[in-house]
């Protein structure tokens, strides 16, 4: 069992890191404990994805009079709604397996551990122990939702975010703790299939990593919505010991005790760097995150980490981009370190929140005089159209240079929209780069060629 790179762990991370391995001729195995795709395919990106479908398809039955259809007595099927994403996500585990045969990858399957000298003990569902060895280790294990002492996750009343997408029952009232990307999705799922939401966030906004301004718009659109939102507030106490759940919750105003059947903790993720063999090897943490440089070389040779498990943005596509920065670095090419101020954000909750860049506080606290343009959704043709006209395109420009700082969005089919920001901002293009490229109309996208013209002084439809 000899290779030339080993990946521990076959997430986003991971197995995209060996099929690039491969690629560039090296010989590769992958070690993986539970299921190829890891949390992403299996728990996380796809079957989420899966279940808000599922959510927006009930939610535009439900408004099918808007568009001129009458649709009577909708109901929805909670079970097989849980039972499409489950077979959504299973589907895409077989599909990484085709990968690794196609790339003539070696799958093992087993708990792995580094050890000393470049190599990788796996034991097997059976307890029987396989020593790996090779002239490059990647670990990848990925991250487990974060449990806090005041939020022990019971699988039941407290549960996190597998549970939240394999209940057999639709509760009737839940409380979502945390309002980052998987807290604010699942409240829109839930709340649309009609579970009485309310969500507690810590901080002054929810999606508390973006623009406050879409911060602040997302909270009118869930409040609209009929959703309880409870921002600079902490839950200090779950009791359990009844048939649901007393949340007791401390605000601004004093204490305040919710009842509901579960409560949802999404209060983020801890790396899986526990009992993988790091002091064994001497490899260096800090902070819960294994410490690596700008081509994820870990303080020891010839062992590296990506992902989660590193400091930096914990996105599916992140990992991705970090394994192939790395393979690609071992196999002797010219690499550029990742420019992490220029990763795409995205939530898919309705509506979708997309960003990239700086937000205007971060531009304006970095020492940039900023041009800020904003186009809303309600002057665009298309999202009247397709009557979706919550939501706005704001973009963040540097008024010197005209460098393109950051661009935030949130409306329906916005995470698909983002990475014209992307791309631009990777080709240094300026505002005036954009407001010249022709934008086709009626589209969403044409808002971004307006909110840019906007901060310009240019916009023709507001």
């Amino acid at each position: 069992m000899n290779f030339d790179l080993v990946v521990l762990g076959s997430g986003p991370g991971g197995y995209v890191t060996a099929i690039r391995a491969s690629q560039l001729g090296l010989k590769t195995a992958i070690v993986e404990k539970e299921s190829l795709g890891g949390v992403c395919l299996n728990w996380g990106c796809i079957p989420t994805k899966a279940l808000l479908k599922s959510a927006q398809v009930f939610d535009y039955i439900n408004h099918a009079e808007d568009y001129g259809i009458k649709v009577s007595d909708a109901k929805h099927d909670f079970e097989k709604m849980i039972g499409r994403s489950r077979d959504v996500a299973s589907g895409m585990s077989n599909g990484i397996q085709f990968l690794m045969k196609k790339n003539k990858i070696e799958v093992i399957m087993g708990t792995g551990k580094v050890k000393p000298g470049k190599k990788l003990e796996v034991t097997g569902e059976d307890g029987k122990t396989t020593e790996v060895s090779a002239k490059h280790i990647i670990i990848a294990t990925g991250a487990r939702s974060r449990q806090l002492p005041n939020l022990p996750q019971d699988g039941k009343k407290i549960i996190g975010y597998r549970e939240a997408m394999s209940l057999k029952t639709q509760p009737k009232k839940m409380v979502v703790v945390g309002s980052g990307a998987i807290g604010v999705e699942f409240a829109y799922f839930y709340k649309t299939l009609g579970t009485e939401v309310t969500v507690v966030e810590y901080l002054p906004n929810i999606v508390p990593v973006e623009d406050d301004d879409v911060s602040k718009q997302l909270e009118r659109t869930f409040k609209k919505s009929g959703m309880k939102i409870m921002t600079n507030s902490e839950v200090t106490n779950v009791d359990t010991s009844g048939e649901g759940c007393k949340v007791t919750v401390k605000t601004k105003k004093g204490e305040e005790t919710l009842e509901c059947d579960v409560v949802l903790s999404a209060v983020g993720i801890q790396a899986n760097i526990e009992n993988i063999g790091l002091e064994d090897v001497g490899i260096a943490t800090d902070k819960g995150k294994i410490m690596v440089n700008d081509y994820y070389q870990t303080n020891i040779p010839g062992y590296y980490a990506i992902g989660d498990v590193v400091p930096g943005q914990a996105l599916a596509h992140v990992a991705s981009a970090e394994g192939i920065t790395c393979v690609e670095k071992i196999a002797g090419m010219h690499v550029e370190p990742i420019d992490y101020n220029n990763v795409p954000g995205c939530t898919y909750c309705m509506p979708e929140v997309a960003s990239v860049g700086y937000t205007e506080k971060q531009a304006k606290e970095a020492g940039y005089e900023v041009k800020v343009g904003k186009f809303p959704f309600s002057a665009s043709g298309k999202a009247s159209a397709s009557g979706h006209k919550d939501g706005f395109v704001k973009v963040i420009f540097d008024a010197k240079y005209g460098e393109w700082l950051g661009c935030h969005m949130i409306g329906a089919g916005v995470t698909e929209m983002i990475a014209e920001a992307v791309a631009a901002r990777k080709l240094e293009t300026t505002g005036h780069e954009i407001l010249k490229t022709i934008h086709p109309h009626p589209t969403m996208s044409e808002a971004v060629m307006e909110a840019v013209a906007d901060a310009y002084g240019e916009v023709i439809h507001i």
